[in-house]
């Protein structure tokens, strides 16, 4: 499979529907525990919030799983799928650094982070617009599922989607997001490199792994402390 070179986006992940249904789990309980320790910083929701929105999307996915496998109808099954990918796709592009813009202080950043924002909507409109054409699939693989979408132009699509996400990381003005952001992209363009079709797939479990290390970044951060140290 050529993914996208193929002008598809492969997206092959998460080994079963046990696993996607106790990882969701567990990253929910870590999710519901640190939103319980945001306070009344409001402006910090957005992002304290993703672990529970990835752990959803985990569970979404054992439903896309079960659908294959008919245990569940067919009609159910393509319902998750459809959801996964409009989460994966067109929701969190925007979603990312709009998370991020919230808890940026007014100024030059936070301008930057508007224009993440756009970048990442004009990404979600060519995903969602590649979906509306069709067609979009879903099939077992080896240990994974692997979700095909016909998309034009695919590798400077995905290098968009990259450059909303981890750039709105790197460009924070808080140090730790914007170091956590170079980590996250050296980690995704190393590993897209090793493998080019499981470049969503990468994305999501490192996605999945953020949002742990988020929300244990809020559980153990006093509520009445500032949540990020702004760099110099």
């Amino acid at each position: 499979m050529s993914g996208i070179r193929r002008s598809q986006v492969d997206r092959a992940v998460c080994f079963s529907a046990q696993a996607d249904l106790v990882g969701g789990t567990v990253i929910a309980i870590v999710g519901f525990d640190a939103l319980r320790h945001v306070g009344q910083r409001r402006d910090q929701i957005a992002v304290v919030a993703l672990p529970l929105l990835l752990a959803a999307h985990q569970i979404d996915e054992a439903f896309v799983w079960w659908g294959l496998q008919g245990h569940v109808a067919g009609s159910i099954g393509r319902a998750a799928m459809w959801l996964y990918l409009l989460f994966a796709f067109v929701f969190l592009p925007v979603y990312v650094p709009l998370a991020v813009r919230a808890i940026e202080p007014p100024g030059r950043r936070r301008r930057t982070m508007t224009a993440f924002a756009g970048l990442g909507a004009g990404v979600s409109g060519l995903l969602l617009l590649a979906m509306a054409r069709g067609p979009v699939t879903a099939r077992l693989g080896h240990d994974h599922l692997a979700y095909d979408i016909h998309l034009h132009a695919g590798l400077a699509i995905v290098a968009a989607y990259i450059a909303a996400t981890c750039g709105s990381l790197i460009f924070s003005s808080h140090r730790h997001i914007a170091i956590f952001g170079i980590i996250n992209l050296i980690a995704v363009a190393a590993l897209a490199h090793l493998a080019i079709d499981g470049f969503a797939s990468i994305w999501c479990a490192w996605a999945a792994l953020t949002s742990v290390a988020i929300a244990m970044h809020r559980r153990t951060r006093p509520a009445h402390r500032e949540e990020l140290s702004a760099s110099a």
